[in-house]
């Protein structure tokens, strides 16, 4: 990789300020990038110069050689396995090992897993083993360390090397049985809930070791509960679904028992049903909004009428509309359909009637409505939920190829609002070739000229299915992958200015959440949120997305997900892991973040290394569990306030 910014003249320059100002490389300021060496490497790393960091790798100072290796981490760059290789074997400093097993880790090449398994076999250190295991697990395609016997303090590695390992596909029934071990009573908590996760999402095929998973679920730390629960959706028998539902029924964390009503979708709805519409009036909104997608997933035609008459008395409005979008995708029915239109008709939330417009894709002969809503809605949020639904009736079973030709004329309007929401959707529709939308549409100018006033990075999540529809018509197989190019440099006197305990208060319609950013690990995130909120840019913004048990997500200037203002950051990753209240910049692929940010209601490991997380909740957990679709962003303010 070529040089970026920085030439060999100005770090030496930067070294001899360094000298003059900072001893042993302890920063005096308001946090670490006092110290120039070290917005130099975080320099290096934002602007992606593999390159400009090999110098670093070899300073006496272990804190700079740390920084730079872990600066790999966000740059992925198999180019540099051998380097950080030499730092793992040969590096004095165990954190600065530790940092290369992580960085080695996030790089997805095979040379990577021969390292890591010839570092584990000779490493000494327990943190740095660990790290070795769980990096050895992202990047293997068959786990087959020999890790026999275990040493106690190994078993937190061994158990999230099995969950990442899992995650490709790459274990077992060995494993299963070694992961199965780690969830004994006899672990800690952390090592439990890595085993468990292992269960709930990369397992297969374990149905022997039903009663651990059982066990699991049913006592214990919340947060191993939680995954353990979701884990039994795979075994689908009666012992598992009857653990279930008693936990659905008793559990005393909302959280257990929205997965609880998720894990129930895959049972048969006759014998679940009775639990499900139980929990639809949860003193919790999220375990009843799971409850009614769960619904949504498994009802059956002989139950529609009584999930109809749970829809025209459920107040929740999001639950409403998932019970009416169940029976309706069982089958046209003109009183349901009259209901829904009436309810989208008279609602004033534009979020509801996203949501009842989302019900209306089963209502092929409602298309007329739906189009108006695409074309005449002032709400950003609304359009997007109506060109969705019309590119679903393209599925149902009332679509006819009569139908098609007044598709592809709505379709071509469509594209020609250049809004980004319906753009985007409908492009997918166009470019699917089994709805033979390429024989209908002869002339195609309106594509190129849809894309003539899109552009990078602003319309990244717009342009990917548009080029590929473009693609699809000229007759062109292989469409290259948009990436946004550096665009944003970090602020760094805004940087300097921030202190290591900055915190902020989140207000909003439900109450206050206080944060603490990361401003040392996730400088250019951190800067980005911060210029933002002097900007008052999320007041009265909205909470557009909320999954239960998962994240709420905010910072959309449309309120559908799709805004942003033009720019993008780069992603900044950690070692640090997704936990209750975390929070992560939302985007659309590696280095595309910008305003949009979420927070997690419990640990997601599966976003660690893929999303930046820059911050944390220190107060208000109990207001992020009750934020709701539509809750607003009242204010944000930094505390302390920072200084000019």
């Amino acid at each position: 990789m070529k040089h970026g910014v920085y030439s060999l003249a100005v770090l030496l320059s930067l070294f001899c300020i360094l000298s003059s100002c900072q001893k042993n490389g302890s920063p005096q300021g308001a946090n670490k990038f006092s110290d120039t060496v070290f917005v130099a490497i975080a320099q290096f790393q934002d602007v992606r110069d593999a390159g400009g960091l090999y110098a670093f790798l070899d300073d006496k100072n272990p804190e700079y050689r740390k920084a730079a290796v872990l600066a790999f981490a966000s740059i992925q760059d198999s180019l540099s396995v051998a380097r950080l290789e030499n730092v793992l074997m040969s590096d004095p400093a165990s954190d600065v090992r530790k940092a290369a097993a992580f960085s080695l880790g996030q790089t997805s090449s095979l040379q990577s897993r021969t390292v890591l398994a010839n570092a584990f076999a000779s490493e000494k250190v327990i943190g740095v083993q660990n790290e070795i295991l769980e990096a050895y697990g992202k990047v293997t395609k068959t786990w087959s360390l020999s890790t026999t016997p275990v040493p106690e303090a190994l078993n937190i590695g061994l158990a999230w090397s099995f969950y990442r390992a899992g995650l490709n596909g790459a274990t077992d029934s060995l494993v299963n049985h070694d992961a199965a071990r780690l969830l004994g009573k006899q672990f800690s908590d952390s090592v439990r809930m890595a085993a468990a996760h292992y269960f709930s999402r990369g397992a297969k095929n374990f149905q022997s070791l039903q009663d651990s998973l059982i066990r699991s679920a049913s006592h214990g730390d919340a947060e191993v509960r939680m995954a353990a629960t979701l884990a039994l959706r795979k075994l689908k028998s009666d012992a598992a679904r009857v653990a279930v539902q008693n936990i659905l029924k008793h559990d005393d964390d909302y959280r257990v028992r929205a997965n609880a009503a998720r894990a129930l979708q895959s049972f048969s709805f006759d014998s679940t049903k009775r639990y499900l519409l139980d929990a639809l009036t949860d003193k919790n909104v999220n375990v009843g909004i799971a409850a009614s997608e769960a619904i949504k997933s498994a009802l059956t035609p002989n139950h529609s009428k009584e999930i109809l008459a749970h829809a025209r008395i459920t107040k929740p409005w999001r639950i409403q509309a998932n019970l009416y979008d169940a029976v309706l995708a069982l089958g046209s029915d003109d009183v349901v359909e009259k209901e829904i239109l009436t309810l989208c008709n008279t609602t004033s939330n534009p979020y509801q009637k996203a949501a009842l417009l989302s019900a209306l894709q089963y209502c092929v002969k409602c298309y007329g409505f739906v189009a108006a809503q695409m074309f005449d809605d002032s709400i950003p949020v609304v359009r997007s939920a109506a060109a969705a639904a019309l590119v679903a009736m393209n599925y149902q079973k009332g679509f006819t190829p009569a139908l098609a030709k007044t598709f592809g004329d709505i379709y071509v309007r469509g594209i020609q609002t250049n809004d980004p929401g319906i753009v985007g959707t409908v492009a997918q529709a166009l470019g699917d070739s089994t709805l033979g939308y390429k024989k209908i549409l002869r002339d195609t100018s309106f594509l190129y000229t849809a894309k003539k006033k899109l552009s990078l990075p602003r319309d990244i999540e717009t342009l990917q299915p548009l080029e590929a529809v473009i693609a699809y018509f000229e007759g062109r197989k292989n469409v290259e992958p948009l990436k946004n190019t550096f665009n944003h440099p970090i602020d760094w006197a805004l940087v300097k200015r921030i202190p290591r305990d900055q915190k902020a208060i989140i207000k909003t319609s439900k109450g206050d959440v206080t944060v603490r950013f990361f401003v040392e690990e996730t400088p250019g995130s951190v800067a980005n949120f911060i210029a933002l909120v002097q900007q008052a840019y999320f007041n009265h913004k909205f909470f557009h997305r909320v999954v239960p048990n998962f994240v709420v997500q905010g910072g959309c200037n449309r309120g559908d997900g799709l805004g942003n203002e033009g720019y993008s950051i780069r992603s900044e990753f950690s070692e640090r892991r997704y936990t209750t209240g975390s929070l992560g910049m939302a985007s659309a692929g590696k280095d595309t973040e910008g305003t949009q940010w979420f927070i997690t209601h419990s640990p997601t490991p599966h976003l660690d290394g893929r999303y930046t997380i820059f911050a944390e909740v220190e107060q208000g957990m109990d207001v992020v569990h009750g934020i709701e679709v539509g809750d607003e962003i009242v204010d944000v303010v930094l505390v302390p306030a920072l200084k000019p």
